[in-house]
């Protein structure tokens, strides 16, 4: 997948640091990433051609692949990558699994030397990939059981495993997915369904069957319980023939070691979309030219409606401030109207009317 990157950011950075240098450096630098991935670069100034780049990486299973060190398959790949310049040098240094003697002048040109550069950095994936192309192509039959073909575990990244089990005409691949957030889950279960709905119709026919299911396939009967215990169900591709030939082969391996990391990203542009259209309606911070036309005919429509309201409003105020300056008037024309007499016959209805109280206060406390 493209939005992906192959190699190490850092490790290029200083291979392509010590391949520039004017002058001779000495380095004896360890480089760590995640996923429990180190790489260990030294160069020496009494030999500054030659760079030693040491790789300790996980392997993707212990059980199909050889319990020490890499396969015979693996080591081609590698020296696959730049043969005039990589070669693997032997014994690998301690702790490490392999040990790479880079000849940086014999790199051709110096217009390809930062893509040669870039294809050695991405080394550790060269090493994961061919390890798991080795899997779908060498999976034999002994692993069976009665017709029931075992799962293979396989541990790209820390507490992301996934399954690979082969079958007589496909291989299935089977992703248990889990989320931290309750949100995550609803986004990404949706993004399953609409994946299943895309690969079933004709224009994708082509690419690998996708179904999702929030309980575990039967594929997966008898592995354990930490294994199966998921909150966004299981994600499983049907892997056939050819999806492994040739130069499809390497999509296949890249996108399986990656669905992961692809479901990531699909829940966070959900987010960052949310976020594009919260921003729109504020009408601050920049936004796509579309989002801008959007926004600028729904600002038209909202002063429409605020003129028409307004307009409202300024009417029944006019009409209010009418009524009360009216009302004001009356006031005081009332209280300038004076009855001769009329006080004093208040003053004695009054007196006819009062009740008599039997409070000393002039009052009676009601209960």
């Amino acid at each position: 997948m493209a939005c992906f990157e192959r190699g190490s950011p850092a490790l290029k950075e200083i291979l392509l640091k010590l391949y520039r240098a004017q002058k001779p450096m000495e380095i004896d630098h360890h480089l760590y990433e995640f996923g429990s991935v180190e790489y260990h670069v030294q160069c020496s100034v009494s030999d500054p051609q030659l760079t030693y780049l040491s790789i300790s990486t996980p392997l993707l299973s212990q059980g199909v692949l050889q319990s020490f060190g890499l396969s015979h398959y693996t080591i081609q790949m590698v020296e696959g990558i730049c043969s005039d310049v990589v070669e693997i040098f032997e014994p690998a240094k301690q702790g490490y699994q392999l040990t790479l003697r880079l000849d940086f002048s014999k790199i051709p040109n110096k217009k390809d030397s930062e893509k040669i550069i870039e294809k050695i950095s991405a080394v550790q994936a060269v090493i994961i990939s061919s390890q798991l192309k080795e899997m779908l192509q060498n999976v034999n039959s002994q692993d069976s059981y009665q017709g029931m073909y075992k799962p293979i575990k396989l541990i790209y990244h820390p507490r992301e495993p996934f399954f690979v089990i082969k079958q007589p005409h496909k291989i299935i691949a089977i992703f248990p997915m889990r989320f931290k957030e309750d949100s995550d889950v609803i986004i990404a279960t949706a993004f399953f369904q609409e994946l299943m709905d895309v690969g079933s119709s004709e224009k994708w026919a082509k690419a690998p069957p996708c179904n999702w299911s929030p309980i575990p396939p039967p594929e997966l009967r008898g592995e354990t319980f930490n294994d199966l215990s998921t909150n966004g169900g299981f994600v499983s591709f049907d892997i056939f023939p050819r999806h492994v030939e040739s130069k499809r082969l390497d999509k296949t391996v890249w996108s399986l070691l990656n669905f992961y990391a692809y479901v990531k990203y699909h829940v966070k542009r959900f987010y960052s979309k949310k976020n594009e259209k919260s921003i729109g309606k504020t009408g601050s911070g920049p936004a796509h030219p579309e989002l801008r036309r959007n926004r600028t005919k729904t600002n038209k429509v909202k002063e429409r409606r605020f003129m028409t309201r307004l307009i409202k409003l300024t009417k029944s105020n006019i009409i209010k401030r009418k009524c009360g300056a009216l009302s004001k008037k009356i006031k005081r024309i009332r209280f300038r109207i004076k009855i001769h007499g009329f006080g004093r016959f208040r003053r004695q209805w009054l007196k006819l009317k009062m009740p008599s109280f039997s409070s000393s206060k002039g009052y009676t406390k009601l209960e």
